[in-house]
């Protein structure tokens, strides 16, 4: 049993693209050109992204796509992202199950969670400026033109900077993915190890998965209701679980503080208004974007997720400390990836990995 079981995928793409509005108004014309400017940016940004971190995709693997898409093209992208996520857990699931719902319980369920789900989707898809897939079709690097133009007005910034800085935010995870392939394995591991140690039946991640999906949909919305606010913390009942989520908080700490530190890094030499664009997209986020708090309220760590945001500053903190060069240890393999303790302590990180106590100049 796939993931469909609890999710009407279809139904959740075709609801989500019902309901995304069409994005700012633009000429042929004037679409045509933001196009052609983001894929020149994200050509440019490669340059300056490997140029400050040092780093190189590894040889001989796969040359990534960079995909320049509207709102229903980013649906379409995150429903088989969200449905290959889901599909070892269900799968490994109804394995277990003595007795299997009939075809019209999870029929009816499904579309339930489905239209949570399109609902959701089309919320973020207003929101989302690019993206790195890890998973589903993999590999491609996704910008959402609408909504990177609809930001640069709303923000009153000089265009060809702003789409250079989201292009350098976005290359900088494709540059984690292809030159550390290990890290997607990793990843993978953890949902395996997060599946072995679940003992829910599908109905019961069904009916909870619909409690998340209402929950989620009203935090994003910037709503006060708690129905989600155990996430998928209400499903962890073995503490390997919990040590699962702390590992994942970490990865994902890791590489959004890293990409993060990267798209400053660079200076006003590559993008001179850098400094303008941090200050009001950090109004514009107002301390946590959307995907953000979808993952918060999702793994129902309101108060560790706080740990997320801490990804910037133990990137710099470690860099001030030993250096790119001993930072980028942390891509040695899995043993050197921060622990969520370590994300508030880069001082602990590097001795740990480096051996000896970490000395401020």
């Amino acid at each position: 049993m796939s993931s469909s079981a609890l999710v009407d995928w279809e139904l959740a793409g075709r609801t989500a693209r019902r309901l995304a509005g069409p994005g700012p108004a633009t000429t042929r014309e004037e679409a045509a050109d933001v196009v052609r400017e983001l894929h020149e940016a994200s050509a440019t940004a490669v340059a300056h992204v490997e140029g400050l971190t040092g780093l190189r995709p590894v040889e001989g693997g796969p040359v990534p796509e960079v995909a320049v898409v509207d709102r229903p093209g980013w649906i379409d992208a995150n429903t088989t992202g969200m449905a290959t996520l889901l599909d070892p857990l269900v799968h490994a699931l109804t394995e277990r199950q003595e007795t299997r719902p009939g075809p019209l319980a999870t029929a009816i369920g499904s579309r339930a969670t489905g239209v949570q789900a399109g609902g959701l989707l089309a919320f973020l898809s207003s929101r989302v400026l690019g993206q790195y897939e890890v998973f589903g079709t993999g590999g491609r690097l996704l910008l959402v033109a609408p909504n990177i133009v609809d930001a640069e007005r709303r923000l009153g910034v000089d265009p060809s900077d702003f789409r250079l800085w989201v292009c350098l935010h976005e290359v900088t995870h494709q540059l984690q993915f292809t030159a550390f392939p290990w890290l997607r394995d990793h990843l993978e591991a953890q949902i395996s190890e997060f599946v072995e140690a679940t003992d829910l039946s599908p109905d019961a991640l069904r009916d909870r998965m619909a409690d998340l999906l209402r929950g989620i949909t009203d935090a994003v919305r910037g709503g006060d209701d708690e129905s989600g606010s155990q996430g998928l913390m209400a499903l962890v009942r073995d503490p390997a679980q919990r040590a699962v989520l702390d590992r994942v908080t970490a990865v994902m700490s890791l590489v959004e503080g890293h990409a993060e530190y990267v798209m400053d890094g660079v200076g006003p030499d590559v993008v001179p208004s850098v400094r303008t664009l941090r200050k009001r997209f950090a109004q514009r986020r107002k301390g946590r974007g959307p995907l953000d708090r979808v993952l918060r309220r999702l793994l129902g760590l309101e108060q560790k997720m706080k740990q997320y945001a801490d990804g910037r500053l133990f990137v710099g903190g470690v860099v001030d400390l030993v250096g790119m060069e001993g930072f980028n240890r942390v891509w040695a393999g899995p043993e050197n990836l921060p622990l969520v303790e370590e994300l508030t302590e880069p001082a602990r990180w590097v001795e740990r990995v480096h051996g000896r106590p970490a000395v401020t100049a």
